[in-house]
């Protein structure tokens, strides 16, 4: 018998538990699970005995989780969401496809995978794409999904065939914000607006001065805590970011983002694309590993031939 068996009183207890908790009402939980609530009462009563603690504190405000509670309610939830993400896996093999999670910052999705997605689903039409989400640096154990882009020390050992790119940042602004008047609202007496991601400790600006902004007035900043926006802002002729290759690439291809300086800076890191280590990579995880590898290396490659002085190419690999 396993240990949760032994545990609780029955797997029905905790499905009455989870919607009585996510309703904060008894009342609301029977309705869902269509039983009255003297019959939902009556088993959350039983489950407390059973396990010897209060779960809920009853009175006038609905059903308030007491700590103990709160822990499991917590747990529960996110058993229930993962048993039910594998359920939709399994509906999606029956419908031939097959459901790949990405652990990756917002700012790669939103500036990069994005404006490829057409290519990427004609490429994968079976896989169907799902993502966790990290908003500001690229840290944190890879759990739970099937790839994730991570930064690793230069000389650590990654997985076989998980190299992305080495890590390497430019200064980055719109081609408006270069030429102050010409676009919008701003002249050459406007300083230059430093947009920085709030968690990252890198006193970047100090390397570079003077940008290639024609901007000669004082430095002014802005702050964001997803470099989605911190991008973003750049795109919108805000001022200069820091720009990661593995974010701003297309931008650069596309002329959106320009260059704000000719120099760039080498980090002392490397961009990953690893598995989970207790997770066996799939094929289809894999070819869409390399496929990005792939992707990514084409567009520095054409970001060298359009900016050849910045030595991009020889920088990142």
């Amino acid at each position: 018998m396993s240990d949760l068996r032994r545990m609780v009183s029955s797997s029905n207890a905790l499905f009455v538990f989870e919607a009585a908790a996510r309703g904060g009402s008894f009342t609301r939980a029977a309705d869902e699970l269509n039983v009255t609530q003297p019959a939902v009462s009556r088993m959350l009563a039983r489950f407390e005995s059973y396990l010897g603690v209060r779960l809920f504190e009853r009175g006038g405000k609905g059903a308030v989780l007491t700590p103990e509670g709160e822990t499991l309610y917590r747990r529960v939830s996110d058993g229930f969401r993962s048993i039910e993400a594998g359920l939709r896996e399994i509906e999606h093999l029956r419908a031939g496809k097959e459901t790949v999670t990405l652990s990756v910052s917002s700012a790669f999705t939103t500036h990069w995978l994005m404006p490829r997605m057409d290519r990427f689903q004609r490429r994968f039409p079976a896989a169907d794409l799902r993502f966790q989400m990290i908003a500001g640096s690229l840290r944190g154990p890879v759990e739970n999904v099937d790839l994730g882009m991570r930064f690793a020390a230069a000389d650590e050992v990654v997985q076989p065939g998980s190299l992305v790119i080495r890590e390497v940042m430019l200064p980055v602004c719109s081609p408006g914000y270069c030429r102050p008047g010409s676009a919008g609202p701003g002249s050459a007496e406007d300083g230059n607006t430093i947009i920085h991601l709030t968690d990252s400790s890198l006193d970047w600006p100090s390397q570079y001065p003077p940008f290639a902004t024609g901007r000669s007035g004082p430095v002014k900043t802005l702050s964001f805590s997803d470099y989605a926006v911190v991008v973003q802002a750049a795109l919108l002729g805000q001022g200069i970011a820091f720009g990661w290759s593995t974010v701003v690439s297309h931008a650069l291809i596309s002329g959106a983002l320009t260059p704000a300086s000719d120099r760039l800076t080498a980090g002392a890191r490397v961009c990953v694309l690893v598995t989970p280590p207790n997770r066996p990579a799939r094929p289809i995880v894999k070819e869409i590993r390399d496929w990005i590898i792939a992707e990514l290396r084409a567009e520095i490659e054409a970001i060298d031939k359009l900016h050849p002085t910045l030595g991009l190419l020889r920088a990142s690999y």
